[in-house]
């Protein structure tokens, strides 16, 4: 799709609660769990701040998942549907000079496939 389309990204006011948890979770994997712990604990914190969906993508490295993927497409259809989604969770990993996302990968992924250009709602530190 363009963003010529008529679809019209929606985004929450803040991070849903669930988010933080599932954000840990992927954090350990990278870190300490006191590490992880004190990230999030960050993120909790920090402000939202908008960032295009090409530039969050490049940023992390990251391919883009295919629209056919099971959680693309069903977050695709809450961008069709006009359900808000929740701000994704980004952290600076300044030493390998990438942003992870903590949370949100798939969101990211529908958004970019409705416009890549579109400003993507997040939390990062």
């Amino acid at each position: 799709m363009s963003k010529d389309t008529a679809i019209q990204v929606r985004w929450l006011g803040d991070v849903e609660e669930h988010d933080y948890p599932a954000a840990e979770s992927y954090l350990h994997l990278l870190h300490t769990e006191d590490v992880a712990h004190a990230i999030v604990q960050r993120l909790r914190g920090a402000s939202l701040k908008q960032f295009k969906a090409k530039d969050i993508f490049r940023a992390s490295q990251l391919p883009l998942l295919a629209a056919g993927n099971s959680h693309v497409q069903k977050d695709s259809k809450k961008i069709s549907d006009g359900v808000l989604l929740s701000p994704l969770l980004l952290l600076r990993d300044e030493a390998q000079g990438r942003v992870v996302i903590a949370d949100g990968y798939h969101r990211l992924c529908a958004v970019y496939a409705v416009d890549e250009d579109a400003l993507i709602h997040c939390k990062i530190v």
